[in-house]
């Protein structure tokens, strides 16, 4: 009678163990799950994860799509100050050594400064761009060096407007091969505005 009692217990005893270590198991990996979901990685991260040193943007228009997603984080991410001084500096890592030359790294991050707090003052995001297409890419040569030249279109939208900045970009190759941005300039400015349909 007192084995029968044992084993009644030992059973009982086996299964809440059992049951316990299901809930145990089963509550982790729903806690790390949901621990994964929750990292997320934001376009600022992603922009600065891309590796230029060894993978650098290959054509004209990979560079400028690669310095508008640059730009589009200036103006639209939330920054702190070491986040923005990396911005800055693979910003200018895509521009030709005389642009470079102009400004030291301080005075373009001040200059970068105040066109962000400009934007912010007037509560413009860019909402996005167009590069032209690889067709659309004049090459030439001027003074043994080898150029190109290409559009971006930035649509910045204020409120429930939308305002386009087209910007007429030209990059140099330079000795490794690389087409770095040599300058720009702004083609015309549309004032004309259209209603959000967003």
């Amino acid at each position: 009678m007192k084995w029968k009692a044992i084993a009644g217990v030992t059973v009982v005893l086996f299964a809440a163990v059992l049951i316990l270590t299901v809930f145990v198991f089963f509550g982790e990996s729903e806690g790390s799950k949901t621990g994964e979901s929750e990292v997320t990685v934001s376009k600022t991260d992603t922009v600065l994860l891309r590796d230029i040193k060894n993978n650098y943007p290959p054509t004209p228009k990979e560079v400028l799509k690669y310095y508008s997603e640059i730009t589009t984080c200036f103006y639209n991410e939330e920054l702190d100050e070491d986040k923005l001084a990396a911005l800055a500096r693979r910003a200018r890592e895509l521009y030709d050594t005389e642009l470079v030359a102009d400004k030291t790294e301080e005075e373009y991050l001040e200059d970068l400064k105040e066109d962000i707090l400009a934007f912010q003052s007037q509560g413009i995001t860019v909402s996005g761009y167009t590069v032209s297409s690889s067709t659309d890419v004049f090459y030439f040569e001027e003074d043994e060096y080898e150029f190109a030249r290409l559009y971006a279109n930035y649509r910045l939208r204020q409120g429930t407007e939308f305002v386009y900045s087209n910007e007429k970009f030209l990059l140099r190759k330079d000795e490794q091969g690389h087409w770095k941005i040599f300058g720009w300039d702004l083609v015309e400015e549309n004032s004309e505005t259209t209603e959000a349909t967003e």
